[in-house]
């Protein structure tokens, strides 16, 4: 045990240096390119910070070789959203209350709403499809539903490139080239790219921690593919999003996890329904189906009152909570 908490606190301290050498680059790599927050956000971290959560089910599924593997793949699909919409933005929400009370920032998130009413939007209309599969699982039904979620991601980060204002906030100096005032491509790209490999190192030694301690306990691989494995592989959308929290640059924090929603709904979703049988028990259409509650609630706070407010946000996790207690106790 001495040794896994040694590990646990490694992990840790791996995905949080991370993040920092992350988030700075991919910063320098959105002014590079010249897109919006939100598309930097939304896009660029979100895409490369669900890496790791995304390989543990294309992983389970296109090279397992029995059912067993097939639910820790579904399970994994299923668990990302429902960490992100249920924990990672209550908690976001809460970090910013912690802000709030140091007197550090201010009582509201300063957002671009109509990048987040765009992720939202085609979060709800992918996973919907998701759960409307479920509820009938025909193979052509899942083939097409599969292409159709594919060409329901590229249609999104088409809307995202080509809209939204580049914004010049500023962007502390790359870590890589702190000397120049307008770093070199190929170390803005470098810089990313080691930091997204320290993500990702650090979640496969976290997953690896909570893996061997889950089963040490007994726990069935569906709970470690629906609650643990998914908590430890959203790690580094949450770590990014705090350091962007902290930094007062709300639009990429936030866009960093409902671009990871989109992007989980779509990408991963479409490999469960196309490597697999997408025959859902109980546990797991009550996991699709709250991420889908939550994103709505979300969705209707950017129409009225137009504003994301803290103490709102928190509520989400209830449904956390309430989940965790069912799982276990079923």
């Amino acid at each position: 045990m001495v040794v896994a908490g040694l590990l646990f606190f490694l992990s840790i301290a791996i995905i949080l240096s991370g993040a920092a050498v992350f988030t700075n680059g991919v910063e320098w790599l959105g002014r590079r390119l010249g897109i919006s927050d939100g598309a930097i956000g939304s896009i660029l971290a979100g895409i490369a910070t669900a890496l790791p959560e995304t390989l543990i089910p294309v992983i389970a599924i296109l090279a397992g070789t029995s059912e067993t593997e097939s639910q820790i793949g579904i399970g994994a699909i299923l668990g990302a959203p429902m960490m992100l919409s249920t924990l990672t933005i209550p908690l976001l929400a809460s970090f910013l209350l912690v802000l709030v009370r140091m007197r550090r920032r201010a009582g509201e998130f300063e957002l671009d709403y109509s990048s987040v009413r765009l992720d939202l939007r085609f979060f709800l209309m992918a996973y919907g499809i998701a759960l409307a599969v479920a509820l009938m699982p025909l193979k052509s039904l899942r083939f097409v539903a599969g292409g159709a979620l594919i060409l329901i991601y590229v249609w999104y980060v088409k809307i995202h490139l080509t809209s939204g204002e580049v914004n010049e906030m500023e962007i502390a100096p790359l870590f890589f080239s702190r000397r120049r005032a307008q770093p070199a491509t190929a170390a803005i790209v470098i810089q990313a790219l080691v930091g997204l490999g320290l993500m990702i190192a650090g979640a496969h030694i976290f997953v690896h921690v909570i893996k061997d301690t889950a089963l040490g306990l007994g726990i069935s691989p569906l709970v470690l593919a629906l609650v643990i494995a998914p908590v430890a592989t959203e790690m580094p959308e949450a770590m990014n999003s705090f350091v962007w929290v902290y930094q007062k640059k709300d639009t990429l924090a936030v866009g960093n996890i409902t671009g990871a929603m989109v992007f989980q709904a779509t990408f991963p979703v479409c490999v469960g329904l196309i490597g697999t049988t997408w025959t859902l028990n109980m546990a797991s259409l009550i996991s699709l189906a709250i991420p889908l509650f939550a994103a709505s609630l979300f969705f209707v706070l950017t129409q009225s009152p137009g504003r994301w407010q803290p103490r709102v946000l928190i509520l989400p996790i209830l449904l956390y909570a309430g989940y965790m207690v069912y799982v276990f106790l079923r």
